[in-house]
């Protein structure tokens, strides 16, 4: 809440066709990079034309890799201001128009499938991503450029607090939560699940996989090592950006934020957990202090 204004925010996703998910598979570090660079420049791109908004918005980028059948499918989602900063952190707001969206979809998807197979073939060419052995680099290009790369624009988001409201339901989501695993077989080693056949008017169905191929499909969306999930772009970067919005908020003349509160760790165990710190899990008497705050992987190289 910080960072967000009253403004309208819309929501819309980026998609790679399926030809490309063995070698995203093998570059999943680079290529994932790419599909959050390749996204947010188009997006910005649109928002410098005159024609759409002519200032620079604030974008929210998250990655999701997986589909309800815990498929391979590595999209972007990204949460994009209704408007944007011009010279001097003056704010703008976008031009209403015919697309339900901020720019035209059809468009976006063009511009998005360029700038994501020109940084491609920049990369091979410099070694970065391998092609698979017999694999015709021009037949492979031809065939990409030739097809729709899908762009989904979504309803826009109600307000800032919609927006966070989003943000805290799918982030830090897995592949696959608890809940919808309905059973495991250990005689006949499968795992039965639900998911949501988008295909088929969104109907709730069951599928049941060996244990073998559960784990492999589970264990395509573990992310690389450090690999930062959630992005920010425009006005919304990270240089500057708690200024940025403060002035921004100021020419609006709105509030500006409070300040973020710092809730104490007693507190936190309390509230989420039930825990009372200073209670002594063997006496029960309330006697216990926090002399120290321990980090295991602070010390993993202590001996």
């Amino acid at each position: 809440m910080q960072e967000l204004l009253r403004v309208k925010y819309y929501h819309v996703v980026f998609t790679l066709p399926h030809e490309l998910n063995n070698l995203v598979m093998g570059h999943r570090k680079v290529l994932y990079k790419l599909l959050f660079d390749a996204s947010a420049a188009t997006l910005l791109s649109f928002a410098k034309d005159e024609k759409y908004l002519a200032a620079i918005p604030g974008i929210i980028s998250v990655l999701h890799t997986w589909g309800q059948q815990l498929s391979f499918h590595p999209h972007i989602h990204s949460i994009v201001s209704g408007g944007g900063i011009t010279t001097g952190n003056e704010w703008k707001e976008a031009k209403k128009n015919d697309w339900k969206f901020l720019f035209p979809v059809k468009a976006m998807s063009i511009v998005y499938r360029a700038k994501f197979l020109q940084a491609l073939q920049l990369r091979i060419t410099k070694g970065e991503v391998i092609l698979p052995v017999d694999t015709d680099r021009k037949q492979l290009f031809n065939l990409l450029y030739q097809k729709d790369w899908n762009v989904y624009a979504k309803a826009p988001f109600g307000s800032p607090h919609a927006v966070i409201e989003y943000l805290g339901r799918y982030t830090h989501k897995v592949a696959i939560s608890n809940h919808r695993i309905h059973s495991i077989n250990e005689q006949s080693g499968t795992v039965t699940f639900g998911y949501k056949d988008y295909a088929d008017g969104n109907k709730q169905k069951q599928m049941t996989l060996t244990i073998a191929e559960f784990i492999r499909r589970f264990t395509q969306h573990i992310l690389p090592e450090r690999f930062t999930k959630i992005r920010t772009y425009g006005y919304l970067s990270n240089r500057n950006r708690h200024s940025r919005v403060k002035e921004v908020l100021q020419k609006m003349k709105l509030p500006l934020h409070a300040g973020l509160v710092k809730i104490p760790i007693a507190v936190r165990l309390l509230e989420q957990y039930g825990i009372d710190m200073k209670e002594c899990p063997a006496c029960k008497n309330k006697t216990l202090q926090l002399v120290k705050i321990f980090y295991p992987w602070k010390h993993a190289d202590d001996g």
